[in-house]
């Protein structure tokens, strides 16, 4: 059995919940959530103080202090103070969504990437869709920055926390000023 240590904080974006393994940050998601979108959360009423839930072999357990530095640089992006994320992830997915999330980290903040633009980056030209749904995919929003990936006619669209959540934060990063302005 697996331990998760988990937390939920306030954002600028609404209410988020974390999520880490020994290994780093499994989950960051939102609280408001569309449709169908996959979650590693658990029913928030089962993690009441003393409460522990297990799931397809994940023990999820509260720990505010040990997930503090993830909350802290969340604190700090949403503040403006911060750029880049210095913890660990654990990332966990197929190879090639690990690919499509690994080229999501390399794209710089205050900057956006087409669909098309990210299946030329994991060597898939023809697979914009298939990076859709791979971003669809991705456990640990903002993070891992999906939200910075756009249609290539400069729309915002496809985004797990909506799109007025992908706005605020393109807009955070200034995002969106930089591609008005181009």
């Amino acid at each position: 059995m697996e331990l998760l240590r988990c937390t939920g904080t306030e954002s600028a974006v609404g209410p988020l919940f974390l999520a880490a393994s020994e290994r780093g940050l499994v989950a960051l998601e939102f609280d408001a959530r569309l449709a169908g979108q996959q979650s590693i959360r658990p029913n928030p009423r089962d993690l009441r103080e003393g409460n522990r839930e297990e799931n397809n072999g994940v023990r999820f357990e509260q720990d505010s202090g040990l997930m503090r530095p993830y909350v802290r640089e969340l604190e700090e992006y949403f503040a403006g103070k911060r750029r880049e994320f210095s913890f660990p992830l654990d990332l966990r997915g197929t190879n090639f969504q690990l690919a499509c999330w690994r080229a999501l980290l390399a794209i710089p903040y205050g900057e956006t990437r087409s669909y098309a633009a990210m299946a030329r980056a994991v060597g898939k030209p023809k697979a914009f869709r298939a990076v859709g749904m791979a971003n669809n995919r991705n456990p640990i929003a903002i993070v891992v920055p999906c939200h910075r990936v756009i249609a290539s006619d400069g729309t915002l669209c496809g985004y797990g926390g909506g799109l007025e959540v992908k706005r605020k934060l393109l807009e955070l990063e200034g995002a969106l000023t930089k591609r008005l302005a181009a």
